[in-house]
């Protein structure tokens, strides 16, 4: 669906109004239009002045509950609704049952409105496709208000649960990352142990001349070597390992912050759902007492009197004013969990984007790492390369010869 500007519902401005630079404006999940600045991520109630000389929308309209934060707006319905089994589409039986207002003095019809368990939306039918807060983006923010139907059963998966799996997740996976470095660091130190080993080794240690320099030259390259490695190792550990070790320690605190919250406004809106049916239905059984015994004194069918009548109708009024205090309280519920919904939101997905920068960083330090260690182990053998180059075995026959000659006199044939 294409995302649209919606009508003003009534009691807001209904004609065209040209926002100030950086404005936007949408519709709350119960219908009421609020300003968004996308720089600073303002919320206000009130139209912003497009100029000093234009004044805002009437203060009249205030809700008492705050503007959503961080510049929500409750983009509620689903560019693909789910599956009609789990959801509820209620159709108006008077204004003062009206689940979807904000407040009982705000009527609003219930055809406008759709229930996903226990969550009130504007209806795909009647309103248009809200934009996005981040239409750029693919904001956690704009997508995840819905539930989604579990794969792995017949049961459904809120949506903020399905951004907790995937921190969860991300936290194994760093996990799984520092243990691959360590292995690496491991691997490693071995391999600078045995090369240490080797270095000592005493074959061809007789090895004479130039050869023999380069040779020994050889094995001292190995023990360099083994060195650099030592110390690829340790710099592995302070500065790759170390370092995503602590910051899973970090993400796991942050992630305690919100793991239980989010699901606690949620129980909480669904009690306050179940508060608002119930009163609905003893509004409605009043109604019904009400209606059928003012038919039965009509056509003198009882004996109840006039006073009968006020006392159920008393009885009515009560349950409409309970159910209007329900509505209210749910509505506050269900504000609440959506500011809750958008704070967190964005702070997972602040957390994520700071996980994945930081293994990033520390991925890019352990490839300059090993860059200087093949620059290191090079170093190690550009002595061998010289010392190989002077290798002259006619000197080295001749320096052989000086030290071990046993005469120059040559053996002449034997005379008879």
């Amino acid at each position: 669906m294409k995302p649209g500007m919606v009508p003003p519902p009534p009691g807001e401005e209904s004609q065209t109004v040209i926002l100030p630079p950086g404005w936007q404006s949408y519709l709350s999940p119960q219908g009421r239009r609020y300003y968004v600045n996308t720089t600073t991520n303002e919320t206000t109630w009130e139209r912003p002045s497009s100029s000093p000389g234009i004044p805002a929308s009437p203060g009249s309209h205030r809700s008492p509950l705050p503007p959503a934060v961080n510049g929500y707006h409750a983009s509620g319905t689903p560019a693909h609704p789910p599956e009609t089994a789990h959801m509820s589409v209620r159709k108006s039986t008077g204004d003062s049952q009206n689940l979807g207002s904000s407040s009982p003095s705000k009527k609003q019809s219930k055809e406008n409105t759709i229930t996903i368990n226990c969550v009130t939306f504007p209806h795909p039918d009647t309103m248009p496709e809200q934009q996005l807060l981040k239409p750029t983006e693919w904001s956690y923010c704009d997508y995840f208000w819905a539930d989604k139907k579990d794969p792995q059963g017949n049961g459904t998966v809120a949506g903020f649960e399905l951004l907790l799996q995937k921190q969860l997740k991300g936290k194994q996976m760093q996990k799984e990352m520092s243990e691959f470095i360590r292995e690496r660091i491991k691997i490693e130190e071995d391999y600078a142990k045995n090369l240490a080993k080797l270095s000592q080794n005493s074959l061809a240690s007789q090895e004479e001349g130039s050869l023999g320099e380069a040779w020994a030259q050889v094995k001292k390259s190995l023990a360099d070597e083994a060195e650099v490695h030592l110390k690829f190792s340790a710099k592995l550990h302070s500065e790759v390992e170390k370092p995503l070790m602590n910051f899973r320690e970090n993400f796991k605190k942050d992630m305690k912050k919100c793991d239980h919250h989010i699901a606690d406004l949620r129980k909480q809106l669904a009690s306050r759902y179940a508060s608002v049916e119930k009163a609905r239905k003893a509004l409605t059984e009043r109604q019904r007492d009400l209606e059928m015994k003012t038919q039965q004194l009509e056509i003198k069918l009882s004996n109840k009197t006039e006073e009968d009548i006020k006392k159920a109708r008393r009885k009515s009024t009560q349950a409409g004013d309970d159910l209007m205090r329900c509505v209210d309280l749910y509505n506050q519920a269900q504000s609440k969990w959506f500011e809750e919904m958008v704070t967190t939101t964005l702070e997972l997905e602040r957390l994520e984007v700071e996980r994945v920068e930081m293994i990033r960083q520390h991925l890019c330090q352990y490839t300059q790492l090993r860059h200087e260690t093949d620059m290191f182990n090079q170093s190690t053998v550009e002595p061998v390369d010289q010392l190989l180059r002077k290798v002259d075995p006619a000197k080295d026959r001749e320096l052989w010869v000086r030290e071990h000659k046993t005469g120059s006199i040559r053996p002449v044939d034997m005379e008879i």
